[in-house]
């Protein structure tokens, strides 16, 4: 993750996903930023997305809660117009 980014943008590098977010590193503003980048991506409420490793890092472990199979198939789609 970067934060104070030019822009915000979310990309698929070797396997990783780059989120940069415009938003300071304060008080879990950046996460916050993150989490709605990666929900408006992939088409999922907000809260579906915790922090599980790194809320003050810039490596991050997210996990997205739903049904494995639609959340495949979201990011799938995703990825297909990214990758």
């Amino acid at each position: 993750m970067q934060p104070r980014a030019r822009r915000t943008a979310l990309e698929l590098s070797e396997a990783v996903l780059k989120a940069a977010v415009t938003t300071p590193p304060e008080d879990g503003k950046a996460n916050a930023a993150v989490i709605a980048l990666l929900a408006e991506a992939w088409r999922l409420p907000k809260s579906a997305f915790t922090v599980i490793k790194g809320a003050t890092g810039r490596n991050k472990t997210i996990g997205v809660a739903g049904d494995p199979a639609s959340l495949a198939e979201r990011i799938g789609v995703w990825v297909k117009g990214h990758g």
